[in-house]
């Protein structure tokens, strides 16, 4: 097996490298933590900078809006941007890596050309609402509701851990659409819009002190039955897509940025005389 990069796959990063080392000086300061509406506005601005530049959906497949990258292209445009202290996806993480790609596989036509541009685009911000205070790990066991009323469904329920949910435009709803049915089935996967009648979000503070989560409590919120992804009652296979995407390269960046931040830790105790001292290097280890 030949792990050399080749010559096309060089002069990627090459590029990227020039596009980096021209684009990143001119970025304003990072906003403030808790400013959600400043934080969501600088991550959009980036997504559409990459979208310009021909970065944005870079591994989607072409007929998505992508570019159709390998993946050896796309650790590399990982590597790369998080190397060069680029922003990361940030609020537009679930829209770029989960919702977006579950759309592209699994959305009609009509779907596909509604939702994903504005996603590339930086338009338009995606929330997660997966987990609920009583179906965290075991998701099956939801019990959001969503009862068929002519071309809608009524939804009521709460989610718990909505990632982003305080600045999103949609969520990415999982709902029990017959609750007669075994827990792994009877689940449909919709597209919620995050301004309709009957929504409450209350934003959810970690011990870490950061606030990128949220609940979401729904009261009678009428979504569309054109939003539904998938059949009616497939919505456990349709979310098997989503988190298969998400167990993907997600999470590639925070690995680079973990080897930086160890780095640049350890030049600092070189710096200061510590790097032989073995409580210093246990604790890094």
């Amino acid at each position: 097996m030949d792990l050399t990069y080749t010559e096309a796959e060089e002069e990627f990063r090459r590029r990227l490298r020039e596009w980096l080392t021209a684009v990143l000086p001119g970025l304003p300061p990072k906003p403030s933590p808790d400013d959600w509406p400043a934080r969501r506005a600088y991550d959009t601005a980036w997504q559409r900078m990459l979208y310009d530049a021909g970065y944005a959906g870079l591994h989607w497949p072409q007929d998505a809006g992508g570019r159709g990258a390998t993946p050896t292209q796309h650790l590399i445009f990982l590597e790369e941007t998080e190397k060069a202290g680029a922003p990361y996806v940030g609020a537009n993480f679930v829209g770029l890596l989960h919702a977006g790609p579950t759309v592209a596989a699994e959305g009609t036509a009509e779907q596909r050309a509604r939702w994903l541009p504005p996603v590339l685009r930086g338009d338009e911000i995606w929330c997660q609402g997966f987990s609920e205070p009583e179906a965290g790990s075991d998701l099956a066991a939801l019990r959001t509701r969503a009862v068929r009323d002519g071309d809608d469904y009524v939804v009521s329920g709460s989610k718990i851990w909505t990632s982003h949910a305080e600045v999103a435009d949609w969520c990415e709803l999982l709902v029990r659409t017959d609750p007669e049915a075994p827990k792994h089935r009877g689940i449909s996967w919709l597209a919620m819009p995050m301004d309709a009648p009957g929504i409450t979000v209350r934003p959810l503070r970690t011990l870490a002190g950061s606030t990128e989560f949220a609940e979401v409590f729904l009261d009678e919120v009428r979504v569309p039955v054109h939003n539904r992804v998938g059949a009616e009652n497939d919505g456990w296979r349709v979310t098997m897509v989503t988190l298969s995407f998400e167990r993907g390269t997600a999470f590639v960046g925070e690995v680079v940025a973990c080897r930086r931040t160890l780095d640049a830790l350890a030049a600092e105790a070189r710096r200061n005389g510590k790097w032989d001292d073995a409580v210093v290097r246990r604790a890094s280890a």
